[in-house]
């Protein structure tokens, strides 16, 4: 897992390990586990994810 900062800084330390996002055509973002495959969240506000790995 990746280390945060100090609350409210607004980034993370390193990267989200085993995870990640791709984009749907209607615009969300959605995290899926490496490992399995599942999906996990989806975001609706059109920002990816942060510190998660972007595929495709």
């Amino acid at each position: 897992m990746a280390k945060n900062g100090k609350t409210g800084d607004g980034h993370r330390i390193g990267a989200v390990k085993g995870r990640s996002q791709f984009q749907h055509p209607n615009g969300h973002w959605i995290k899926r586990d490496k490992n399995t495959g599942r999906i996990m969240d989806v975001k609706s506000d059109g920002k990816p994810f942060k510190g998660v790995r972007k595929v495709g």
